[in-house]
Parts: structure tokens; sequence; C-alpha cells
């Protein structure tokens, strides 16, 4: 995931310098480096999955921690100094409702109501929380409006570390990069309650299971001032392997910068450098609300592979300018190749 909102709030924030700095060659340590990195600007968690019901009927989510550091003056001993803010974002997909359930959160850092832990992954605003066990399995707990998510993440495989030793570099100049990895191909298990359509009532408590995918990513630095926009990509195969694609977009379409990773059911991964990576747009949707129009169906290149990815419904624009101010498509899609079914991800526009 690229750090949405944050592209469009960072000028807001003290300059790039009062914070530690992404630099190669820092290989990154588990589990410490699951928790949070107060002196970097920003940071998230970041969870999207496919859930499938009893009666087999498929849903997406995703939840989003994100922890942003202020600038302000770190020598303030107010218990209310607003040194850190803690921001969250939920969402279910359900085809039965047809568009996008959400939800967004905003605290600032304190009074043990919100707080982004070091050493280990436990984040927490208000009732929302994702918090890493001893045995590596994330528990999440999301009771939002009109939906709720409580779900346990298990890992099945190892963290898939991005980059040059979790390096990941997101425009031409170096400085312009996050430490990044993930965690695919998690097994999921829990329950949602799925929001209710209109004129009718609520279906209560279902219980889930399903595969998720996992993103942690830190940095102090913005995109590079020629970028407009990203789209990024996060997919679970059925055979066991892992894909992750992003391409930051200039103005005119071409990459600023592209990456991907593919990792196979062995263990091997591929990297595939900038001018390896495209996404193409096949179809769009027009949203109703914004007019914004979203290429929902994309073609991805990675080197000699072509993924096709379409939605599990159109419907699925995130407006979070309530509290990081972005207004974005994040969804849950099918992945194919040669029109054979291979994989579900989460594709973000």
């Amino acid at each position: 995931m690229l750090c949405t909102g944050f592209v469009a709030t960072g000028s807001a924030f003290a300059a790039a310098s009062e914070f530690a700095a992404v630099t190669p060659g820092r290989p990154i340590v588990l589990p410490q480096d699951s928790g949070a990195h107060a002196a970097f600007r920003t940071e998230w968690w970041y969870a999207t999955g496919w859930l499938t019901t009893p009666d087999n009927q498929p849903l997406g989510f995703q939840i989003t921690f994100f922890r942003s550091a202020t600038g302000h003056d770190r020598a303030d001993p107010s218990a209310f100094a607003p040194s850190q803010l803690i921001i969250a974002h939920a969402a279910l997909s359900d085809p039965a409702l047809g568009h996008l359930a959400h939800d967004q959160r905003m605290a600032r850092q304190g009074f043990g109501l919100a707080y982004a832990k070091p050493d280990n992954t436990d984040v927490k605003l208000d009732a929302w929380k994702i918090v890493r066990a001893g045995d590596g399995h994330y528990d999440v707990k999301v009771d939002a409006n009109g939906f709720a998510l409580h779900l346990a993440l298990t890992p099945k495989q190892a963290p898939l570390v991005q980059g040059e030793g979790g390096y990941s570099r997101k425009g031409p100049r170096p400085e312009q990069a996050s430490y990044y990895y993930s965690e695919p191909q998690l097994r999921v298990s829990g329950s949602v309650v799925r929001p209710a359509a209109a004129g009718s009532k609520s279906t209560g408590k279902t219980a889930v299971t399903g595969t998720a995918w996992l993103d942690h990513e830190w940095s102090s630095t913005l995109l590079d001032t020629d970028a407009v926009g990203w789209d990024w990509l996060g997919a679970n195969l059925t055979d066991g392997s892992a894909l992750m694609a992003f391409k930051v977009r200039s103005r005119d379409g071409h990459a600023v910068w592209a990456h991907a990773a593919l990792r196979n059911r062995d263990g091997q991964v591929t990297t595939f450098g900038r001018d390896q990576v495209d996404f193409t747009p096949v179809r769009t949707w027009r949203s109703p609300r914004t007019n914004t129009s979203y290429p929902v169906s994309m073609m991805v290149k990675t080197g000699a592979l072509t993924w096709r990815l379409d939605p599990l419904m159109d419907d699925q624009e995130l407006d979070s300018r309530q509290s990081t101010g972005a207004v974005y498509w994040e969804g849950a899609a099918r992945v194919s190749r040669d029109g054979v079914d291979v994989g579900r991800a989460y594709l973000e526009l």
C-alpha cells in the first residue's frame, strides 16, 4: 500500500529533516519492527482480504491504522501534546449491499485511548485495534458504523521483505523510500457483522473464513513532486504464491517509479524494476458521489507475466476526507491469467 492521504496532507507537517531518514542497508528485524517507529513521519499497518460466509458468499475487508508524527515540540511535557496522531480506516465490500461500507476515526495519541506501541504490533484507536500475539497471529477488532470485523489473521508463510532488504524505493531520488514488509497468505477466521441494505435489518453476526494480506510501512518523505497518483496491488495466489506491484504515476500517466515482487510457493522471490511493471486500464467505473472515473478492471504487467484484475463489485470508493483527506478506490479483486482464475487481491487506485 502507498500512503493514502498523507501525500495530500504531508505539507501540513514539519519538514522531513526533523524526522528519521530511510536509508538502504538497515535490515528489517522481526518481531521488533512490527511495532511503531515514532521517529519517522508516517507509518501504517494495512490488512486486506477476501472472506467467505457459511453460505459461500464472498466479502472483502480492509482495516488500516496510520501513525503520523506531527513535528510538535518534543520538549512539550503536556499529556495533551499532539505529537502523534492515530488514524484508522475500515471497510467491508459486500455485493449484497452494492457499495462499500466504510468508517474512519482519528485522535491524538494518549491516555490509553489511542496509541501505536513499539517492539510489537499493538495499535489502538478507541475500541478499534490490531494486536500481534506471541505466536505471530494478529487479532483485529473493529466495531464500526453499521458493520463490524472481529478477525484473527494467522501467518502460514514467512514475511515477504520488500525492496532491497526492506528499503523500498518510491521515486527517482534515494530518499524517496520507505521501510516495507508484507505478510501474505494469512489465514483468516472470525466473524463480521454485515451492513443492512436499505429497508432491511442487519443480518447479525456471521462466521467467516478467508485469506488476507498485511502491509507494514514507515517513512519520512512524500512522493515525488511529479507524482499525481498511484496504483497498488497485493495478491494471494491460489498456488500459495504472493504478488505485490505498484506504479507511481505522473500527470501524463508515465511511471515516476514502479516495482513488483513475486514470491512463488517455494519461497523464491523475483523482483521487477520500473520498466518491467505497468498497469493498463481495461474498464472504468464512475462514482455517482464524486464523479471520479476509476479503472476498476486492470491488466497488470510484471516482466513477461500479465495479470487481469476484475473487481468483486464496482463501487468500492472510500471517502476519507474526514481523516486523511483523500478519496480513493480500494477494493477486492479477482486475479486471472489467460482466462483462468489464479487468485484474490486488493487493488488501490
